[in-house]
């Protein structure tokens, strides 16, 4: 499983950083653990293990995982402005543990808060939003810097080609 080798590779001070969220908010544990596996395994069942790499599928999983982090932490939080919040919080904290250098870093940040606005935007109609962030994933643009990433306000972002079409 993904997550847990992601979690035996932290070192020890990461993993204490991680425990330290999580028992201070222990209700969100299983909902941020429950949206990771279901968004692994609909980024595995799209686009196999091509979103493991900084391009478009990564793009699309980012914005995934943030908007049901948010989804399923909406009845712990009880307002989508705390879950999305929390969201915030947890995937800004994988991005700070992650060995990622600093452009896929700010990729990841930029498609991590685009699924947070979604979250807004569909609020109610979640069976929608796979089909439109397929669409905004056809859609990603290409970046090289992070100039590039701070002037894109509204489409996903990714750093290397995909090598099959999506």
């Amino acid at each position: 499983m993904a997550i847990g080798r992601r979690i035996a590779s932290l070192n020890f001070r990461e993993l204490v950083v991680l425990c330290e969220v999580f028992v201070r908010h222990p209700l969100y544990l299983l909902p941020t653990y429950k949206a990771t596996n279901k968004t692994v395994a609909i980024c595995d069942r799209l686009y196999g293990d091509l979103h493991h790499e900084d391009n478009r599928a990564n793009a699309f999983r980012h914005v995934l995982w943030n908007y049901l982090v948010c989804k399923y932490s909406l009845p712990i939080a009880r307002s989508p402005e705390k879950a999305m919040s929390w969201s915030k919080k947890i995937t800004d904290l994988h991005e700070r543990l992650s060995p990622n250098d600093e452009l896929a870093k700010e990729m990841d940040l930029h498609n991590n808060r685009i699924g947070r606005e979604l979250f807004i935007r569909f609020f109610g109609k979640e069976e929608e939003i796979i089909p439109v962030l397929q669409q905004m994933t056809r859609e990603a643009i290409k970046v090289v810097s992070l100039a590039e990433i701070e002037g894109e306000k509204k489409k996903l972002v990714f750093i290397e080609k995909l090598q099959t079409r999506l």
